[in-house]
């Protein structure tokens, strides 16, 4: 009998990652998608971190990546191959940053999100993300507003009591190995 919970394994990003990166920008974001040559810039940028995420057989699922300048971390892209979509892939990327800021003592993070990306949204509200802001016209491919989205401190208890909780229940439904 096959386990519900789906195992997955994330691993800081290397250059050997990239090819299968970009095929995942293109199939994510068409032709308005970052190159190559923006990720290795990205890998040798000492403010960046980026994570790659496999399934157990090694085939690449997605990738996410952050910037942290001082107390503040900003998510630059989460993106997942659209067959792995809705298994918490995303959300896993997700918890990776937000450990990563906890360990480097980033204590806002931000990020920008495509108004019509709900599943996105939903994600970022889950986790005590609020709208503060939109920036109009942000997406080159088709001018799509960006909502600015932020979290309070995210050492303060009500931040955390609310990310224990949902990190509890992502526990049944991802394995991170």
């Amino acid at each position: 009998m096959e386990s519900s919970v789906f195992a997955v394994k994330i691993k800081p990003m290397e250059k050997t990652d990239l090819d299968g990166i970009i095929a995942i920008e293109s199939e994510v974001y068409g032709e308005h998608h970052w190159s190559k040559e923006s990720f290795l810039s990205e890998l040798s940028n000492d403010l960046a971190r980026y994570f790659t995420v496999f399934d157990e057989t090694g085939n690449l699922l997605g990738y996410c990546g952050f910037w942290q300048i001082l107390e503040e971390a900003h998510i630059t892209n989460i993106a997942v191959s659209k067959k792995c979509r809705r298994r918490h892939v995303g959300e896993a990327l997700f918890v990776t940053i937000v450990e990563e800021c906890y360990k480097n003592m980033a204590k806002y993070i931000t990020l920008e999100v495509r108004i019509s990306n709900r599943p996105a949204i939903s994600l970022y509200e889950k986790y005590g993300f609020k709208s503060l802001g939109v920036r109009k016209g942000y997406y080159q491919d088709n001018n799509e507003d960006a909502l600015i989205m932020w979290t309070e401190n995210i050492f303060y208890d009500k931040f955390k009591s609310k990310y224990e909780k949902n990190i509890q229940n992502l526990k049944g439904k991802i394995s991170i190995l």
